[in-house]
């Protein structure tokens, strides 16, 4: 089933349209009356927002918008009227918060002060940004202050030239907004041919990827930078998915997908599929050496060419490993790691079991994404081998390859040690793209709207206040996949 079971009727979207036009607009203001301003600290408890100026209304309206935005986002998760409306629609929710205060996290002033740290002479993979002596470094929240940057070259560029363009903080907050609006927008533009290539309708794939509410609060108005990491991984996948098999497009792509790493590094978890994507003809080992040889000559260009280019190297491998200082239970591993602590006091002393609980995630993953890529890699096979219409193949090839991403994408995103609501925006895009099945989206859509009512205005994350019930509840949901998925498993061997 690939199609909503009747269209959308017309009161019902221009009802859609406008209560996301609505919260749009209650989440600007908010941004405005209590939102991430510079000289504002976040708070420390739901009791210091409400006693803060205007901390009624700024709750007020973040809990109405938020309500709307997402609502309005759910009620169409099989699809708008068509692509044309989907657009407009989504642009229409992102006008008022192109206007709105950074939103939902202070993120975007490490960015700037990384920048200026570089554009001053200081390595920021080296100090972080107040031994730097950056003049803003009182917007950056207190636990980034101290830490190098986790981000590739080719953001810090990015962010050293908004520094020097925009001639102080605003300016430079501007224009990273600016760059992210542009990854948004190029990642608008590659999504009808993605969806187009897999079969899946393009006015489904467009509203799940850019009407929900994670874009427009997190990736335009709080300015992170997935906007632009998303939007070129995007655009390399949608080159390779046109043109596979040919050197010229393969070493282009690998340049975009080279530069979306040296944005973030949950980019590198694609390049894998990538190279499935970028055989062209039958599925062998030695098709496959051939066309992902130039695929990853394109990925290495750009990492070294931004790493010299910036005269960084790869120091910012190593500030990836200060990534998971914040601990929250909206991270699964995490959240395993506080229950087991808080089981371990009632017999003895605290096990401090969070370290090792993150450690056995990331193996996880690793055996995960070897299991996804081997997936993908055997059902391509199978395409090749078994005789079908050119048509059916050409639409399950690039499928295949963009399920694969997504997944590992996601593996990625639950997996990992720290999960803010914006990393679940790179999962969505691709699944978004590659799922064929209306019934499978929610699988996918209803996390997204659950972590899009996470955060505050002002980047204060609700987690912090709900640690003990949000660990419990989330180990729980861990727990019955967990068991889902032996029985399903188990199931299915069966048969």
């Amino acid at each position: 089933m690939s199609e909503p079971v009747g269209p959308v009727r017309p009161v019902a979207a221009a009802l859609a349209r406008y209560a996301g036009l609505a919260g749009a607009v209650l989440l600007t203001v908010a941004g405005w009356l209590g939102g991430a301003l510079p000289h504002v600290p976040a708070a420390d408890s739901l009791l210091d927002i409400w006693r803060a100026p205007h901390g009624p209304a700024v709750l007020g309206c973040w809990l109405a918008g938020t309500a709307l935005l997402v609502g309005a986002w759910w009620s169409l998760r099989w699809g708008a009227p068509s692509a044309r409306w989907a657009y407009l629609t989504a642009g229409l929710w992102l006008l008022p918060l192109l206007a709105a205060p950074p939103l939902g996290s202070r993120d975007v002033y490490s960015y700037a002060c990384q920048g200026w740290s570089w554009t001053h002479g200081t390595d920021p993979y080296r100090v972080g940004v107040a031994a730097a002596g950056c003049p803003w470094t009182d917007a950056v929240p207190p636990i980034w202050r101290d830490t190098p940057a986790p981000y590739g070259p080719f953001f810090v560029l990015l962010a050293g030239l908004a520094v020097l363009l925009g001639g102080g903080l605003v300016g430079a907050i501007v224009l990273l907004r600016l760059i992210a609006v542009a990854g948004v927008l190029l990642a608008a533009l590659c999504l009808p041919g993605l969806a187009h290539a897999v079969g899946v309708p393009t006015r489904r794939a467009a509203w799940l990827a850019l009407a929900c509410p994670l874009v427009g609060v997190h990736l335009v108005a709080g300015a992170h930078n997935d906007a632009v990491g998303l939007g070129l991984l995007l655009f390399g996948l949608l080159v390779l998915v046109r043109r596979p098999g040919k050197p010229r497009a393969l070493l282009v792509a690998g340049v975009l997908l080279g530069l979306a790493v040296a944005v973030k590094a949950v980019a590198v978890v694609v390049l894998p599929f990538a190279a499935l994507a970028a055989v062209g003809g039958r599925y062998t080992v030695r098709a496959l050496l051939r066309d992902a040889g130039w695929l990853a000559g394109g990925v290495l260009a750009a990492l070294l060419v931004t790493s010299l280019a910036t005269g960084l190297g790869l120091g910012w491998v190593g500030g990836l490993a200060h990534s998971g200082d914040s601990q929250q239970w909206t991270s699964p591993p995490t959240a395993v790691g506080f229950v087991v602590d808080y089981a371990g006091t009632l017999f003895g002393p605290e096990p401090h079991a969070v370290p090792v609980v993150r450690l056995v995630a990331l193996a996880l993953l690793a055996v995960l994404l070897a299991a996804l890529w081997w997936w993908a890699w055997t059902a391509l096979r199978r395409l090749g081998d078994v005789r079908q219409r050119v048509a059916r193949l050409a639409v399950d090839r690039p499928r295949v390859a963009l399920t694969g991403a997504g997944l590992a994408l996601a593996a990625t995103v639950l997996l990992a040690p720290v999960f803010h609501p914006w990393y679940a925006t790179w999962p969505l895009a691709l699944l978004a793209v590659a799922t064929v099945s209306v019934a499978r989206t929610v699988w996918f859509v209803a996390p997204c709207a659950v972590a899009s009512c996470l955060v505050l205005p002002d980047g204060t994350n609700l987690a912090r206040f709900t640690k003990a019930p949000g660990a419990i509840l989330m180990t729980a949901l861990v727990v019955t996949v967990a068991v889902w998925g032996v029985r399903a498993a188990l199931t299915r061997r069966a048969r």
